[in-house]
């Protein structure tokens, strides 16, 4: 149960942080201020503020989020009347703004707040304590910081370098780079993979290990024959090899044998054992198991040919919503439920899990559904296609939309969830 727990939030964590922070490290590069970078969520731990980012660690171990100037991220709130403290440096320019009562600056200056921007003009006016009667103004720096109710000190957001400042390409490319970083991560985890395993699984109709005193071995077959045909059916796959032999128990069936060391083609009859693999079906079998390559270009080429063909079954399970519904997604319970089945097999089957979870959750924040990344870009092509963005307040209007229904999935899937594994 701890065991579960411990894995299912690190494997959580892992799989938002690197989304997360791909929209980071493009929104940096496209010039977009990247207020705050947060593992976890809730109440903060600790921060560290460099290069305009203040770093969070947040008390629920639950993956994170970045906070990106402009992307749908509300400023702190200032009113008029309120009270703030501001840090004003020799010159007369503010550099940091206190709007929290959890944290005291003994340099800071009492203000009453009158009027205030920090997107275009960059000021605060207001009555200092204790004089009412005079109006003061202060220019507010470029890079000053505000500190927010909760002690968190991240830097204002003018509109220069805010989300829609960026070029339409830029912005693209921050949208996209979440999901493409689960992918990344996915290849590279299944590379890693390969190479701890010692190979990857081949595809093809070799033979691999031949099962001692197998009906395979009885008859001649070794390691590194091809399996050309299965009772005059042609098998250039493995899939292809296991299907016709499991569909023959207890029958006498020829197969045609590549040799592997001459290339000679031969015919072998054989009889595949049957097997009960649950109370209704019985398969034949021969004592076979495919090939493992074992190169090293065959370890680093697996990383991207199975997150490929992850993606490709993941597409037509995406497919079958329209026959089965919405059952076919899993929420936080599901996987939660799956985690522990996967934690039972080891940790292989942990780390392979993380690289098809990582596929998941990239495919899917690209739906075309607003809230998503994918949402988020066909506003982008739309705005391409047009020549200017949507009116901010239709886009919001549009995205809380979608968040709605996002929202009603989820109830949805959880409840699903719920049924399916404990009920």
């Amino acid at each position: 149960m701890v065991t579960t727990i411990i894995t299912f939030l690190i494997v959580f964590s892992i799989l938002v942080v690197v989304h997360e922070y791909g929209h980071f490290y493009f929104a940096k590069r496209s010039g977009i201020l990247v207020r705050e970078f947060a593992i976890g969520f809730g109440p903060k731990i600790f921060s560290y503020r460099k290069n305009g980012t203040t770093y969070t660690l947040r008390i629920l171990p639950i993956g994170g989020y970045v906070r990106m100037a402009g992307y749908g991220e509300e400023e702190t709130e200032i009113k008029p009347g309120m009270p703030i403290g501001l840090v004003i440096n020799s010159e007369g320019i503010v550099t940091t703004i206190n709007t929290s009562k959890k944290t005291q600056l003994m340099e800071a200056v009492p203000m009453e707040v009158v009027s205030i921007d920090l997107e275009k003009e960059l000021f605060v006016e207001g009555y200092l304590a204790g004089n009412e009667d005079e109006l003061v103004r202060y220019p507010v720096f470029h890079d000053a910081t505000i500190i927010e109710e909760d002690g968190t000190e991240v830097q204002i957001a003018p509109i220069d370098v805010q989300f829609q400042s960026a070029s339409l390409p830029n912005r693209m490319m921050t949208n996209f780079a979440g999901p493409m970083n689960n992918f990344i991560l996915a290849i590279i985890a299944f590379t890693i993979l390969a190479f701890i395993q010692g190979g990857v699984l081949s595809s093809d109709n070799r033979v691999g290990e031949v099962e001692a005193d197998g009906i395979a071995k009885k008859s001649g077959i070794v390691t590194g024959d091809r399996i050309l045909s299965v009772a005059g059916k042609k098998t250039d796959k493995w899939a292809d090899v296991v299907a016709a032999i499991q569909a023959n128990p207890d029958k006498k069936i020829d197969l045609e044998i590549e040799n592997a060391d001459g290339g000679v083609v031969k015919v072998i009859p054989v009889t595949p054992k049957s097997n009960k693999i649950d109370k209704e079906k019985t398969v034949g079998m021969i004592g076979v198991s495919p090939y493992v390559e074992k190169s090293f270009l065959a370890k680093i080429t697996f990383g991207f040919t199975h997150t490929w063909s992850v993606m490709v079954q993941i597409f037509v399970g995406l497919g079958s919503i329209f026959t089965k519904g919405f059952k076919v997604f899993s929420g936080p319970v599901g996987i939660y439920a799956a985690t522990d089945q996967v934690v039972k097999l080891g940790p292989m089957y942990v780390f392979n899990f993380l690289a098809v979870l990582s596929i998941n959750l990239g495919i899917v924040n690209l739906l075309p559904i607003p809230a998503l990344d994918g949402g988020k870009l066909v506003l982008n092509f739309i705005e391409g296609i047009r020549g200017k963005p949507l009116d901010p307040d239709k886009e919001g209007i549009i995205t809380m939309i979608g968040f709605g229904l996002m929202m009603l999935l989820m109830i949805f899937v959880t409840w699903n969830d719920l049924q399916k594994f404990f009920f």
